[in-house]
């Protein structure tokens, strides 16, 4: 009755038992091989206690015993868990390749924060593009990524392509991924990072080479409604001094990068779907979606001066 339910987690936007890349591939391989291998050892044993259960009106020989110890008790877990070593050690280069220049098609810099993802696309030509809580990647394409933090300790993972590599302050970690099929998926941050921890993810989109090169043009261009009357109220009430939005004065760095907040699929670092409702609740009261969050609350402000606001930044797509 239970098995439905246990095997929901097999699949799904944040499921590494549902591969979408070659890393995360591998890990779902050794994660079955090692459930077989527990399962026969389990069965071992199982059946040994039956054995004896069935056994217990009839004295066992010395020799019986010792035999028994020594296949049952010795021999063939050995044997099983040194095959399971032999296995994970063998796959263990595939679990974090190393790529060079020449093998990456670009390096994404990702740094965590407290609590959303500072992303920026590092092209072989030396441009940047900046984004913020959404990382895309061409299927077929291997792509670096470079990792680091600016306050604590956080861990960068997207379960349907590979596995987790820590940000920590002061260093550089650099994980390369290659995706085999396209599809949003959901990366949590992976290390209790604060109060907020559980609120801080991001969506990882894989695309097609060619959809992802036009995505990556138009995100290099200040998105078409850049102007408009929700950008006065915008830069009015102080936004820029915390966020950038590409083709205006607004030109910070301190809060994500809001250049194409529009085309994003969730805003608060995946935790409100991407409409202009949601925009609204979280400039209105930030720190009750997101608990310690840095940004202040501007509910003073009127609620069509707000509206406006929203609504200018659903529409920087």
């Amino acid at each position: 009755m239970l098995a439905p339910f246990a095997l929901c987690g097999c699949s799904g936007v944040q499921s590494a038992l549902d591969p979408a890349g070659d890393e995360s591939a591998i890990v779902a391989n050794l994660f079955w091989v090692m459930v077989i291998g527990g399962a026969f050892i389990w069965i071992g044993v199982i059946g040994t206690l039956l054995f004896a259960i069935s056994r217990r009106e009839r004295p066992v020989s010395d020799a019986g015993a010792g035999r028994l110890i020594l296949w049952g008790g010795a021999v063939f877990p050995s044997v099983t868990l040194l095959f399971l070593l032999a296995f994970a050690l063998w796959l263990m280069p595939g679990l974090r390749p190393f790529a060079t220049p020449a093998d990456a098609s670009m390096t994404v810099e990702v740094t965590g924060k407290q609590f959303w993802w500072q992303v920026a696309y590092r092209l072989p030509d030396g441009s940047r593009v900046a984004a913020a809580n959404e990382v895309r990647l061409p299927v077929g394409k291997r792509v670096e990524f470079a990792l680091e933090s600016d306050d604590v300790i956080h861990s960068f993972w997207i379960p349907a392509l590979g596995g987790k590599m820590d940000m920590i302050p002061g260093r550089r970690n650099r994980l390369s991924l290659l995706a085999t099929k396209a599809g949003t998926f959901r990366a949590p941050c992976a290390e209790y990072c604060g109060t907020s921890h559980a609120l801080m993810a991001f969506s990882a989109v894989a695309m097609e080479p060619s959809d992802f090169d036009a995505w990556l043009a138009a995100q290099a261009e200040p998105a078409a409604g850049v102007s408009g009357e929700g950008r006065e109220a915008f830069l009015r009430n102080g936004c820029g001094a915390c966020h950038r939005v590409d083709g205006t004065e607004a030109n910070a760095t301190i809060g994500p990068d809001l250049s194409h907040v529009g085309s994003r699929k969730t805003i608060g670092a995946g935790i409100l779907p991407n409409t202009e409702a949601a925009i609204a609740s979280f400039i209105a009261n930030p720190g009750a979606i997101k608990p310690d969050a840095k940004m202040p609350a501007f509910g003073a402000l009127p609620a069509a001066e707000i509206d406006a606001m929203a609504a200018w930044l659903k529409g920087l797509e």
